[in-house]
């Protein structure tokens, strides 16, 4: 699926990409700052959902919901690339509800580097279509940008402090 937009972001963890992957590929430990709330969220949060295969096998499908201003939001990712300690990627599968991005993929690159690996994560995705779409415009750009950042930063804190 070709999308319209795209962002992407890299920095050098302080981990082998074998241990870099496996803290990536528990999706509710890396999509952590969905599950909080936060200002970007609304002030709400979502709830993460996988199947039995845990989001660790082409196929397996994750399920996010919850509340934001108010609002029900759901998705549906399928897993569409799994290569450990390589890459991984996903995107979402039926009618999302979302607010300011529509449909996506997400993925992660992971590259050895010394005794270090390089991560990108980056995401390609379309704003939202009907009544959410000028709420796209005018912050899905911000939103695409602030969950790659939370997802990277989160894995460079991890491995800091391990």
């Amino acid at each position: 699926m070709t999308y319209s937009h795209h962002y992407q972001e890299a920095a050098l963890i302080q981990a082998s990409p074998n241990d870099a992957f496996n803290f990536i590929d528990d999706h509710n430990a890396f999509s952590s700052h969905m599950n909080k709330s936060s200002w970007m969220m609304g002030g709400g949060k979502m709830e993460t959902q996988v199947d039995e295969g845990n989001g660790q096998k082409v196929g397996s499908h994750i399920r996010m919901s919850g509340k934001v201003l108010g609002i029900n939001l759901f998705l549906e990712e399928v897993v569409t690339e799994y290569n450990p300690p390589h890459r991984k990627a996903w995107e979402t599968v039926g009618n999302v509800t979302l607010l300011v991005i529509g449909n996506y993929q997400m993925g992660v690159e992971i590259v050895p580097e010394n005794e270090e690996s390089k991560l990108k994560i980056f995401i390609d995705y379309d704003f939202p279509t009907g009544v959410s779409k000028l709420l796209g415009v005018l912050f899905g750009d911000m939103y695409a940008k602030w969950c790659v950042r939370q997802m990277l930063n989160g894995v460079v804190e991890h491995f800091k402090s391990a």
